[in-house]
């Protein structure tokens, strides 16, 4: 015979046939809800897996174009100071008297011609600016230059070139910028604003 103790367990060991069903959907909804979150997280990898993959070719294509880019820069250095010793020989008055000096200037002109196609080769352009409007993404204004009979803002003298490296400022152009000449009125105001 059984005692009252174990038939109790007994009772509690049988389960309702319909409480086995419910327990059964609720698993069946968490496994379908578990599935969509996985699928969610596996679109959200492949997304941010492409997206790195973009960003990566991008970095890469930027490194080719312009890997070059800050070399360029310190580059131009040479040209400047060759172009330098080429004038400043040239107005040594103790150099003047010398019969090599032509040969010798004739000598820099060929390394600095070098120089400038090394440059075009590499794309890396002298920026055109004489007696062209003043463009602040491209040139730095030195000086500006009383001149009625030039256009404000026109660019009448190049103090150092600047250069482009493809489509990119590698240095602009320093350059000195035309302006109206003040009349007696303008003179006046500015000296009321003191």
């Amino acid at each position: 015979m059984q005692t009252k103790k174990e038939s109790e367990t007994e009772k509690k060991q049988e389960v309702e046939p319909s409480k086995v069903k419910e327990h059964k959907e609720k698993e069946s909804l968490t496994i379908e809800e578990k599935f969509k979150q996985t699928e969610e997280k596996l679109l959200r990898t492949l997304a941010e897996s492409e997206n790195q993959r973009r960003r990566f070719e991008k970095e890469v294509r930027e490194a080719i174009d312009f890997g070059g880019f800050n070399f360029a820069k310190e580059t131009l250095s040479l040209l400047d100071n060759l172009q330098r010793a080429k004038i400043s020989i040239k107005n040594d008055q103790s150099f003047k008297n010398k019969e090599d000096l032509n040969k010798f200037l004739k000598n820099l002109e060929v390394i600095e011609k070098d120089l400038v196609g090394i440059f075009e080769k590499n794309n890396i352009k002298k920026i055109q600016c004489l007696k062209k409007k003043f463009d602040p993404n491209i040139h730095q204004a030195m000086l500006e230059v009383e001149d009625d009979s030039l256009e404000p803002g026109l660019i009448v003298q190049e103090i150092q070139p600047g250069y482009m490296f493809q489509e990119r400022l590698l240095r602009p152009s320093f350059v000195a910028v035309s302006k109206k000449k003040k009349t007696d009125k303008d003179k006046k105001q500015d000296n009321k604003g003191k």
